[in-house]
């Protein structure tokens, strides 16, 4: 899945640091009091999930197993191939193999199938991505159906889909799963919590509130999913405990959409170029108790859920190997 909700252009940059802070007691020099948001970067979240992504790979190594998460790109999009570059420089500081299949725009379904096939069947190969979009004559998802679902490092194949919502073992879909560990990161209750969700969409809004609902201690919420089509969605907006943004439409969370001290995580986003265009305005920062960053938010954590997949599938094929 890419672009990755909230990436940043350049690897490791983010808006704010480890517990980052405005207060709301220091008064602007026009008089107003200033944002009182506590920033909920997303650095900090991936990088201790990262950390226990390498020592899994450094017991796997040592174990004469090296992870392989594999990359196909279709065509030479310059922002799909730079998403690709910055997963495979990822890959090697955690010490893992990244293959790739480049295939020329030219490409036929076939030609895709073959090359998720390929990977599917190397027994060398753990993890596996289709760099999404792919060139408008192909069918990204039947190339998704076409692979192994337990290399999916997305979460995204219909199988894994189910094993979510049947609460069973498989890659969890990764902007869900990193804003599920960003809350925890933070120590945000969230269990009984009121959580709503604005967006349906198969690849964060359904996944997340599948995810949030289950019986875990970073979960277990009532979740409300809402959307554009509901007309008056800012009356279940302003009773949010949590309000996830995840419809891909700019701006849309405004102050006046948010209950004050309430927790906004802002997962959907559109690119004008390279700029990115979140779903919640920044002036929400005047409302929110808490906030993600416009830049440097969710995007970290999804990518840091993306390895984590891929570390687990290299552990289950060595245990299974060694069974």
């Amino acid at each position: 899945m890419s672009p990755f909700p909230g990436e940043p252009s350049t690897p490791g940059h983010r808006s704010a640091g480890p517990g980052d802070e405005i207060s709301a007691e220091e008064p602007s020099p026009g008089g107003d009091a200033r944002p009182s948001a506590r920033v909920l970067a997303g650095g900090p979240v991936a990088e201790a999930i990262l950390a226990d992504v390498a020592e899994r790979v450094s017991a796997l190594r040592g174990r004469g197993v090296t992870p392989a998460l594999a990359t196909i790109l279709v065509g030479d999009d310059d922002a799909s191939a730079g998403y690709i570059r910055i997963k495979q420089r990822q890959a090697a500081e955690l010490g893992f193999a990244s293959p790739h299949e480049h295939l020329p725009a030219a490409a036929t379904q076939a030609d895709l199938h073959a090359a998720v096939a390929a990977f599917s069947a190397d027994p060398a190969v753990h993890g596996l991505l289709v760099q999404h979009p792919v060139p408008g004559h192909l069918d990204y998802d039947r190339a998704l159906q076409s692979m192994d679902p337990d290399k999916d490092v997305d979460g995204m194949h219909p199988l894994n889909m189910g094993r979510l919502a049947l609460g069973m073992p498989g890659p969890l879909p990764c902007t869900p799963a990193g804003i599920e560990a960003l809350l925890a990161h933070y120590e945000i209750p969230v269990a009984g919590k009121e959580v709503v969700i604005l967006g349906r969409g198969a690849t964060l809004g359904r996944p997340l509130a599948m995810l949030l609902a289950q019986k875990r201690p970073t979960a277990n919420a009532a979740v409300t999913v809402v959307h554009t089509g509901v007309p008056d969605w800012p009356r279940y907006t302003l009773r949010a405990d949590i309000l996830i943004a995840a419809a891909g439409v700019p701006g849309i969370i405004t102050p006046e959409h948010v209950r004050p001290g309430s927790v906004v995580v802002g997962g959907g986003v559109r690119y004008a170029g390279r700029r990115l265009l979140p779903d919640v305005d920044e002036s929400c920062a005047r409302v929110a108790g808490a906030i993600t960053p416009r830049v440097g938010g969710v995007g970290p954590t999804t990518v840091a859920m993306l390895f984590q997949n891929a570390v687990t599938a290299a552990e289950r094929a060595s245990a299974a190997t060694a069974g």
